[in-house]
Protein backbone atom coordinates (compact mmCIF):
# COMPACT_ATOMS: atom_id res chain seq x y z
CA UNK A 1 0.00 0.00 0.00
CA UNK A 2 1.42 3.70 -1.12
CA UNK A 3 1.61 5.82 2.61
CA UNK A 4 1.31 9.53 2.51
CA UNK A 5 4.13 11.43 2.91
CA UNK A 6 4.40 15.26 3.42
CA UNK A 7 6.57 17.27 1.41
CA UNK A 8 7.39 21.11 1.94
CA UNK A 9 8.39 23.13 -0.96
CA UNK A 10 9.25 26.12 -2.03
CA UNK A 11 7.12 29.11 -0.82
CA UNK A 12 5.47 30.43 -4.02
CA UNK A 13 5.90 34.46 -3.64
CA UNK A 14 9.31 34.81 -3.14
CA UNK A 15 9.65 32.35 -6.46
CA UNK A 16 6.83 34.40 -8.36
CA UNK A 17 8.97 37.81 -7.48
CA UNK A 18 12.05 36.26 -9.05
CA UNK A 19 10.06 34.70 -11.72
CA UNK A 20 8.33 38.17 -12.46
CA UNK A 21 11.80 40.23 -12.36
CA UNK A 22 13.15 37.86 -14.50
CA UNK A 23 10.90 37.89 -17.11
CA UNK A 24 10.94 42.11 -16.61
CA UNK A 25 14.33 41.65 -17.60
CA UNK A 26 14.19 38.85 -20.09
CA UNK A 27 11.99 41.45 -22.33
CA UNK A 28 14.08 44.70 -21.52
CA UNK A 29 17.27 42.89 -22.68
CA UNK A 30 15.21 41.11 -25.54
CA UNK A 31 14.32 44.76 -26.61
CA UNK A 32 17.64 45.89 -26.45
CA UNK A 33 19.58 43.62 -28.01
CA UNK A 34 16.86 43.44 -31.01
CA UNK A 35 17.90 47.39 -31.64
CA UNK A 36 21.80 46.76 -31.35
CA UNK A 37 21.47 43.95 -33.96
CA UNK A 38 22.99 41.52 -31.61
CA UNK A 39 21.34 38.30 -32.69
CA UNK A 40 23.07 36.03 -29.74
CA UNK A 41 21.84 38.20 -27.42
CA UNK A 42 18.41 38.03 -28.35
CA UNK A 43 18.41 34.23 -28.65
CA UNK A 44 19.82 34.08 -25.29
CA UNK A 45 17.31 36.81 -23.40
CA UNK A 46 13.77 35.21 -25.56
CA UNK A 47 15.26 31.65 -23.78
CA UNK A 48 15.36 33.23 -20.70
CA UNK A 49 11.95 34.43 -21.01
CA UNK A 50 10.27 31.42 -22.29
CA UNK A 51 11.76 29.75 -19.48
CA UNK A 52 10.46 32.08 -17.00
CA UNK A 53 7.16 31.98 -18.23
CA UNK A 54 7.89 27.91 -18.14
CA UNK A 55 8.45 28.31 -14.86
CA UNK A 56 5.77 29.94 -13.40
CA UNK A 57 3.65 26.75 -14.30
CA UNK A 58 5.08 25.21 -10.92
CA UNK A 59 2.98 27.60 -8.92
CA UNK A 60 0.27 26.11 -6.92
CA UNK A 61 -2.32 27.25 -4.24
CA UNK A 62 -3.03 24.83 -1.59
CA UNK A 63 -6.52 25.64 0.54
CA UNK A 64 -6.57 25.39 4.60
CA UNK A 65 -7.58 21.87 4.98
CA UNK A 66 -6.88 20.72 1.77
CA UNK A 67 -3.72 18.13 0.50
CA UNK A 68 -1.64 18.27 -3.23
CA UNK A 69 -0.65 14.81 -4.13
CA UNK A 70 1.93 15.41 -6.55
CA UNK A 71 3.17 12.98 -9.51
CA UNK A 72 5.99 12.92 -11.61
CA UNK A 73 5.49 11.07 -14.75
CA UNK A 74 3.11 8.12 -12.64
CA UNK A 75 5.41 8.09 -9.81
CA UNK A 76 4.17 9.07 -6.14
CA UNK A 77 6.39 12.52 -5.20
CA UNK A 78 4.13 13.50 -1.98
CA UNK A 79 1.40 15.37 -0.68
CA UNK A 80 1.68 19.29 0.17
CA UNK A 81 -0.79 20.35 3.18
CA UNK A 82 0.86 23.46 4.37
CA UNK A 83 -1.68 26.12 3.14
CA UNK A 84 -0.49 28.99 0.56
CA UNK A 85 1.35 29.19 -2.88
CA UNK A 86 3.65 27.03 -3.49
CA UNK A 87 6.24 26.21 -5.99
CA UNK A 88 7.10 22.89 -7.50
CA UNK A 89 8.77 21.51 -10.30
CA UNK A 90 6.55 22.03 -13.24
CA UNK A 91 6.87 18.64 -14.57
CA UNK A 92 4.80 17.54 -11.53
CA UNK A 93 1.15 16.93 -11.64
CA UNK A 94 -0.94 17.84 -8.95
CA UNK A 95 -4.25 16.22 -7.70
CA UNK A 96 -6.35 18.17 -5.11
CA UNK A 97 -7.94 16.51 -2.51
CA UNK A 98 -10.13 17.86 0.35
CA UNK A 99 -9.49 16.75 3.66
CA UNK A 100 -12.29 18.63 5.46
CA UNK A 101 -15.29 17.15 7.32
CA UNK A 102 -18.39 15.67 4.86
CA UNK A 103 -21.24 13.98 5.46
CA UNK A 104 -24.06 12.04 3.24
CA UNK A 105 -27.18 9.95 3.86
CA UNK A 106 -27.64 6.82 2.37
CA UNK A 107 -30.76 5.61 0.35
CA UNK A 108 -33.70 3.90 2.10
CA UNK A 109 -32.20 0.69 1.62
CA UNK A 110 -35.09 -2.50 1.95
CA UNK A 111 -33.48 -5.42 3.89
CA UNK A 112 -34.43 -8.01 6.36
CA UNK A 113 -33.84 -7.67 9.76
CA UNK A 114 -32.11 -10.78 11.85
CA UNK A 115 -36.01 -12.36 12.64
CA UNK A 116 -36.49 -12.74 8.62
CA UNK A 117 -38.96 -8.69 8.81
CA UNK A 118 -38.66 -6.62 6.08
CA UNK A 119 -37.80 -3.47 7.32
CA UNK A 120 -36.28 0.10 5.38
CA UNK A 121 -33.43 1.97 6.90
CA UNK A 122 -31.02 4.10 6.02
CA UNK A 123 -27.93 6.39 7.97
CA UNK A 124 -25.79 9.19 8.14
CA UNK A 125 -21.86 8.94 8.04
CA UNK A 126 -19.82 11.66 8.99
CA UNK A 127 -15.91 11.48 7.69
CA UNK A 128 -12.99 12.71 6.18
CA UNK A 129 -9.68 11.81 4.23
CA UNK A 130 -6.83 11.46 6.68
CA UNK A 131 -4.20 9.82 4.10
CA UNK A 132 -4.02 11.39 0.45
CA UNK A 133 -1.97 8.72 -1.04
CA UNK A 134 -4.48 5.94 -0.14
CA UNK A 135 -7.07 8.01 -1.02
CA UNK A 136 -6.00 8.65 -4.59
CA UNK A 137 -4.29 5.43 -5.21
CA UNK A 138 -5.74 2.70 -3.68
CA UNK A 139 -9.01 3.15 -5.29
CA UNK A 140 -10.19 4.07 -8.11
CA UNK A 141 -13.08 6.70 -6.72
CA UNK A 142 -13.01 7.30 -3.06
CA UNK A 143 -16.05 9.61 -2.96
CA UNK A 144 -18.10 6.69 -4.82
CA UNK A 145 -15.77 3.69 -2.47
CA UNK A 146 -17.11 5.53 0.56
CA UNK A 147 -20.70 5.39 0.12
CA UNK A 148 -20.75 1.92 -1.86
CA UNK A 149 -19.44 0.44 1.24
CA UNK A 150 -20.99 2.06 3.61
CA UNK A 151 -24.40 0.68 1.97
CA UNK A 152 -22.83 -2.27 2.45
CA UNK A 153 -21.83 -1.94 6.05
CA UNK A 154 -25.52 -1.14 6.62
CA UNK A 155 -27.34 -4.02 5.13
CA UNK A 156 -24.95 -6.07 6.97
CA UNK A 157 -26.07 -4.47 10.17
CA UNK A 158 -29.48 -4.44 9.49
CA UNK A 159 -29.38 -8.32 9.44
CA UNK A 160 -27.74 -8.86 12.67
CA UNK A 161 -30.50 -7.26 15.05
CA UNK A 162 -33.99 -7.61 15.10
CA UNK A 163 -36.04 -4.47 14.67
CA UNK A 164 -37.29 -4.50 18.03
CA UNK A 165 -36.71 -6.81 21.19
CA UNK A 166 -39.08 -8.28 23.35
CA UNK A 167 -36.74 -8.28 26.39
CA UNK A 168 -34.74 -6.10 27.83
CA UNK A 169 -31.67 -8.13 27.76
CA UNK A 170 -31.87 -8.46 23.50
CA UNK A 171 -30.02 -5.72 21.73
CA UNK A 172 -32.36 -4.42 18.80
CA UNK A 173 -31.99 -1.97 15.89
CA UNK A 174 -35.10 0.50 17.78
CA UNK A 175 -33.96 -0.09 21.48
CA UNK A 176 -30.14 0.08 21.29
CA UNK A 177 -29.42 2.74 19.23
CA UNK A 178 -26.00 4.05 20.84
CA UNK A 179 -25.11 0.40 20.32
CA UNK A 180 -26.00 0.09 17.10
CA UNK A 181 -24.09 3.10 16.41
CA UNK A 182 -21.10 2.35 17.52
CA UNK A 183 -21.68 -1.07 15.53
CA UNK A 184 -21.99 0.51 12.56
CA UNK A 185 -19.02 2.87 12.77
CA UNK A 186 -16.76 0.07 13.67
CA UNK A 187 -18.60 -1.37 10.28
CA UNK A 188 -17.84 1.39 8.41
CA UNK A 189 -14.59 1.97 9.28
CA UNK A 190 -13.16 -1.16 8.90
CA UNK A 191 -14.28 -0.63 5.32
CA UNK A 192 -12.78 2.53 5.10
CA UNK A 193 -8.98 1.92 6.11
CA UNK A 194 -7.73 1.07 2.47
CA UNK A 195 -9.36 3.88 1.12
CA UNK A 196 -7.58 6.76 3.39
CA UNK A 197 -10.81 8.17 4.94
CA UNK A 198 -11.69 8.41 8.55
CA UNK A 199 -15.20 7.87 9.71
CA UNK A 200 -16.22 10.21 12.37
CA UNK A 201 -19.81 9.46 13.22
CA UNK A 202 -22.21 7.37 11.79
CA UNK A 203 -26.14 6.55 13.14
CA UNK A 204 -29.47 5.55 11.64
CA UNK A 205 -31.44 8.16 10.14
CA UNK A 206 -34.29 6.36 8.93
CA UNK A 207 -35.65 2.98 10.47
CA UNK A 208 -39.31 1.26 9.66
CA UNK A 209 -41.20 -1.47 8.72
CA UNK A 210 -41.67 -2.18 5.10
CA UNK A 211 -45.11 -1.07 4.15
CA UNK A 212 -45.89 -4.03 3.66
CA UNK A 213 -46.07 -5.45 6.63
CA UNK A 214 -46.43 -2.82 9.00
CA UNK A 215 -49.71 -2.26 9.42
CA UNK A 216 -49.33 -6.27 11.13
CA UNK A 217 -46.18 -4.85 13.23
CA UNK A 218 -47.78 -1.98 14.60
CA UNK A 219 -50.86 -4.10 16.16
CA UNK A 220 -48.10 -6.60 17.63
CA UNK A 221 -46.77 -3.59 19.01
CA UNK A 222 -50.18 -2.12 20.66
CA UNK A 223 -51.19 -5.53 21.76
CA UNK A 224 -47.01 -5.93 23.36
CA UNK A 225 -47.64 -2.25 25.12
CA UNK A 226 -51.20 -3.52 26.45
CA UNK A 227 -49.59 -6.54 27.96
CA UNK A 228 -47.03 -4.41 29.16
CA UNK A 229 -49.61 -2.00 30.84
CA UNK A 230 -51.76 -4.71 31.95
CA UNK A 231 -48.72 -6.18 34.10
CA UNK A 232 -47.90 -3.08 35.58
CA UNK A 233 -51.77 -2.15 36.65
CA UNK A 234 -51.92 -6.19 38.31
CA UNK A 235 -48.33 -5.81 40.08
CA UNK A 236 -49.74 -2.40 41.70
CA UNK A 237 -53.25 -3.32 42.30
CA UNK A 238 -52.00 -6.27 44.00
CA UNK A 239 -49.53 -3.67 46.30
CA UNK A 240 -52.29 -1.79 47.07
CA UNK A 241 -55.01 -4.61 48.18
CA UNK A 242 -52.03 -6.21 50.55
CA UNK A 243 -51.18 -2.94 52.03
CA UNK A 244 -55.51 -2.26 52.65
CA UNK A 245 -55.77 -6.17 54.08
CA UNK A 246 -52.26 -5.28 56.74
CA UNK A 247 -53.72 -1.82 57.71
CA UNK A 248 -57.24 -3.01 58.00
CA UNK A 249 -55.43 -6.32 60.24
CA UNK A 250 -53.18 -4.00 62.03
CA UNK A 251 -55.21 -0.95 63.15
CA UNK A 252 -57.87 -3.77 64.70
CA UNK A 253 -60.51 -2.08 62.35
CA UNK A 254 -62.67 -4.92 61.31
CA UNK A 255 -61.98 -8.87 61.60
CA UNK A 256 -62.00 -10.34 57.89
CA UNK A 257 -62.16 -14.20 57.62
CA UNK A 258 -60.81 -15.79 54.18
CA UNK A 259 -63.65 -15.34 52.57
CA UNK A 260 -64.41 -11.96 53.10
CA UNK A 261 -61.19 -11.38 52.08
CA UNK A 262 -61.30 -12.89 48.63
CA UNK A 263 -64.30 -11.05 48.22
CA UNK A 264 -62.64 -7.71 49.12
CA UNK A 265 -59.32 -8.87 47.00
CA UNK A 266 -61.77 -9.55 44.37
CA UNK A 267 -63.87 -6.18 44.46
CA UNK A 268 -60.47 -3.88 44.95
CA UNK A 269 -58.98 -5.55 41.73
CA UNK A 270 -62.18 -4.79 39.62
CA UNK A 271 -61.80 -1.28 40.51
CA UNK A 272 -58.35 -0.96 40.18
CA UNK A 273 -57.45 -3.26 37.29
CA UNK A 274 -60.69 -1.79 34.98
CA UNK A 275 -60.81 -0.36 31.88
CA UNK A 276 -64.11 1.77 32.97
CA UNK A 277 -65.44 3.65 36.22
CA UNK A 278 -66.96 0.84 38.30
CA UNK A 279 -70.46 1.52 39.91
CA UNK A 280 -70.74 1.69 43.74
CA UNK A 281 -73.29 -0.99 45.60
CA UNK A 282 -74.58 0.19 48.91
CA UNK A 283 -74.79 -2.71 51.05
CA UNK A 284 -77.67 -1.55 53.84
CA UNK A 285 -77.36 -5.08 55.58
CA UNK A 286 -74.39 -6.70 56.90
CA UNK A 287 -70.76 -8.15 55.46
CA UNK A 288 -72.15 -11.29 55.43
CA UNK A 289 -75.99 -10.05 53.60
Amino acid sequence: MIREREIKPFPGVPVLLVLIAATGLAIWGLVDAAQDDAPVLVLTYLVLAVLSVFLMAGLFVVNPNEGKVLQFFGDYVGTVKQPGLRWANPFYTKKKVSMRVRNFESGKLKVNDNEGNPIEIAAVVVWKVVDTAEAVFEVDDYNNYVKVQTESALRNLATSYPYDAHDDHTMSLRGTTMAVADHLKREIQDRMNRAGAEVMEARISHLAYAPEIAHAMLQRQQAGAIIAARQRIVEGAVGMVEMALEMLNKRDIVALDNERKAAMVSNLLVVLCGDKSTQPIINTGTIYQ
